[in-house]
């Protein structure tokens, strides 16, 4: 019997020690971390991206000036282009880049002045609630559209960033607080004031969007810089370009993929300087409209503008913003005053992406007139002369984290957030770049841990099996 043992000993260690080392080959050959278009997921090669910012102010207005770099100026957004007798959209938003380039760069800036305490010490993370659009698990168009408030009322069909206080639950997306809640939050300055850039849908008339992040990323009141130039019903376009004042009633699509038109020409669509659609007008294949037109916008989303002009130029764009200190619309905007002291956050969309596939930074404190990570120098006259130095704020790709998350089990550091320490306290933006890929990841990884850990087992096994035979047939070593 005990050498029928050792007879089999020796093979089954083999066969452990083989299947340990199969297991291994099989499970960590080529990894977990790739692109999957069907669960939202698209990872870019480059994980940080530096930006620079100087901020100034005299008596009236606040100034802030950015710079970033970009292979070459993302000037387009969806467009409508001519195949076959029908206009068929291109540049719908995608995993990642967009592969005809048709994604807009941008820059945006949350800001605020206190009343929103956590945001100074997680940023943008706060905003990221459940269910938020792109991410591998989120709302659907269908369950938005039919919410009391969100669909209904705000006419929205995605989750947008929100903050957790406008839930009665900030595990589920739909739990918004009731109305008169929601009024009292954002009188009480419950509110994220939101500066948004686009280089298509805002900059080409010298404007920025204006927006505020509350229950959603809403737009300030008023009507915003940019509009549709689509008419559902007879599916074409509204406007087209004014062949005697550009030369052409639309763009070439192989013009617009190839990047060939330069920002100094006329590559948008205003109202009042572009004219009706002519379906009549002779269209051949690949004529190309843009699908937004722009106009002059109202109200209080017209409080931002683009001081001198918004330019791609060597690789970087150098835009700067320019507002009133106090707009007079305080349950949108946040009322700048000398010596005060502020949080922002901010982010850019680059090589034609869109929704979450940006870079964002961690809060940083701004002073105006006083000491902060961005100090803001006071001067007198309309615009300021920039002779100080830039801020550099190093951005980086955030992945699919959001503010339940963080404040679950999963997250080992959700107790340091239920005692207010700040996430630089614990990381810096060297980890969390390769945290947020992490949690694309989490269910991969963890399945990856277990069959390293059975593949660990089992050559263990196997190594235990093959020294017990040897000790046996040796029994004077």
């Amino acid at each position: 019997m005990s050498n029928q043992l050792r007879r089999k000993g020796i093979p089954v260690a083999l066969a452990l020690f083989a299947g340990g080392l199969l297991l291994s080959w099989f499970t960590h050959g080529t990894g977990v971390v790739h692109d999957d278009p069907k669960r939202n997921i698209s990872i870019p090669k480059q994980l940080t991206v530096p930006l620079q910012v100087q901020a100034a102010y005299n008596d009236t207005n606040m100034f802030f000036r950015y710079r970033w770099p970009a292979e070459k100026p993302g000037i387009f957004h969806d467009v409508v282009k001519f195949e076959d007798g029908k206009w068929i959209t291109k540049g719908k938003g995608v995993p990642g880049s967009e592969p005809d380039g048709l994604q807009e760069d941008r820059v945006a800036m949350m800001l605020d002045d206190g009343s929103v305490p956590e945001f100074a010490r997680y940023g943008g993370y706060l905003a990221i609630g459940a269910g938020i659009d792109t991410f591998t698990k989120h709302a659907s168009k269908e369950e938005v559209e039919a919410h009391p408030h969100l669909g209904k009322k705000l006419k929205g069909d995605v989750v947008t960033k929100s903050l957790p206080e406008t839930r009665t639950d900030i595990n589920n997306w739909a739990s918004v607080q009731p109305e008169e809640i929601l009024k009292a939050q954002r009188e009480a300055g419950y509110f994220l004031d939101l500066w948004h850039w686009r280089a298509h849908r805002s900059n080409p008339i010298n404007m920025s969007d204006d927006q505020v992040i509350a229950e959603g990323r809403l737009g300030d009141a008023g009507k915003s810089s940019a509009g549709s130039n689509w008419d559902s019903e007879k599916k074409q376009p509204k406007l087209m370009f004014n062949a005697t004042v550009t030369g052409y009633k639309a763009l070439k699509w192989d013009d617009v993929k190839q990047g060939k038109i330069s920002q100094d020409s006329t590559y948008f669509l205003r109202e009042g300087e572009a004219v009706p659609f002519d379906p009549a007008a002779g269209w051949v294949n690949g004529d190309t409209l843009p699908k937004r037109t722009l106009r002059t916008p109202e109200g209080s989303m017209a409080d931002i503008a683009v001081q001198g002009k918004g330019r791609w130029a060597d690789g970087y764009w150098d835009v700067t913003l320019s507002r009133k200190l106090n707009t007079g619309h305080p349950l949108d905007d946040k009322i700048l005053k000398d010596q005060g002291a502020y949080a922002v956050a901010f982010a850019i969309h680059r090589n034609a992406t869109g929704g979450r596939w940006h870079y964002v930074s961690l809060p940083a404190s701004l002073g105006l007139g006083r000491s902060g990570d961005i100090v803001a120098q006071r001067f007198a006259g309309d615009a300021p002369q920039w002779k100080d130095k830039w801020s550099d704020v190093e951005l980086f790709y955030p992945g699919q984290v959001d503010w339940p998350q963080l404040n679950s089990k999963k997250h080992a550091g959700a107790e340091f957030i239920r005692k207010g320490q700040p996430v630089t306290t614990h990381h810096s933006v060297a980890q969390l770049k390769h945290y947020g890929i992490e949690a694309e990841f989490a269910d991969e990884i963890r399945r990856q841990w277990l069959w390293t850990l059975l593949a660990g087992i089992a050559l263990i096994a196997a190594f235990g099996i093959a020294l017990n035979q040897l000790l046996k047939r040796n029994p004077g070593v």
